[in-house]
């Protein structure tokens, strides 16, 4: 589980954007696309508004990438809390990334009917093989959750690579998620995770006794694929 740990935020922004180029050429050069499911937050904008700028547009082929979400809250796509919206503010629009290279969470939906929907658009796109993503960028909370995979919640134990809806009681609120069997079948997985108040949260998932009930992240190991953690020294302090 490569660590990389740089002296800065702007540091760990840049290579996870030189990261995300490598791969997606990678991917173009041997399946002709590059499939990416993206996370939400305030963390991955400052990702996004990077790729999207001047330096990053033009170093991956974007008509040749496919997007899709990690996770997404259960709101409408034009709510401020929406990971679709910020993702369409940040990166989509301003790359002019075609709605048909695009594929949201249906949040019109009731949460159950919008992860079994997302879950056949999924499967739909990928056809017969199974759902293998190029890249999945994923975030870290402070209590150790990834995507919407969140302590003591029963989608931990889905054994289905599937989305799912899943209800966060300390958020009060409807999410709906990749499931951990998901994102362990892509080749590869990013964590981003900036400041301070991540460090307790890495130590526990890096190197603490396994507790997936406690530390959700722990559950992500992809099986054929390498979860690759992007850190700066605030959030890898407590490593060593």
């Amino acid at each position: 589980m490569p660590q990389h740990v740089f002296d800065s935020v702007a540091e760990v922004l840049q290579h996870l954007a030189d990261f995300f180029v490598e791969q997606a050429h990678q991917a173009v050069a041997a399946r002709g696309r590059f499939t990416v499911a993206l996370s939400g937050g305030s963390s991955p904008k400052k990702l996004y508004e990077l790729l999207a700028s001047g330096a990053y547009r033009e170093r991956v082929p974007w008509a040749q990438v496919f997007f899709f979400f990690g996770d997404e809250r259960d709101v409408p796509a034009d709510d401020p809390q929406s990971n679709f919206l910020m993702a369409k503010t940040a990166l989509l629009d301003p790359l002019h990334i075609p709605s048909a290279n695009v594929f949201p969470v249906n949040t019109r939906l009731e949460p159950e009917e919008a992860a079994q929907a997302y879950t056949q658009a999924i499967n739909n796109f990928f056809g017969p093989e199974a759902a293998r993503f190029d890249l999945i960028l994923l975030g870290l909370g402070d209590n150790s959750h990834t995507a919407s995979l969140f302590p003591h919640t029963a989608v931990l134990h889905v054994a289905t690579a599937s989305a799912e809806a899943v209800f966060v009681e300390e958020l009060n609120a409807e999410r709906i998620t990749l499931t951990a069997p998901l994102i362990n079948q892509a080749r590869a997985v990013a964590f981003l995770v900036f400041g301070a108040d991540k460090a307790a949260a890495v130590r526990r998932v890096l190197k603490g006794e396994r507790d997936i009930e406690q530390y959700p992240a722990q559950l992500i190991a992809p099986a054929e694929g390498e979860a690759h953690w992007f850190l700066d020294k605030a959030a890898g302090a407590e490593l060593h």
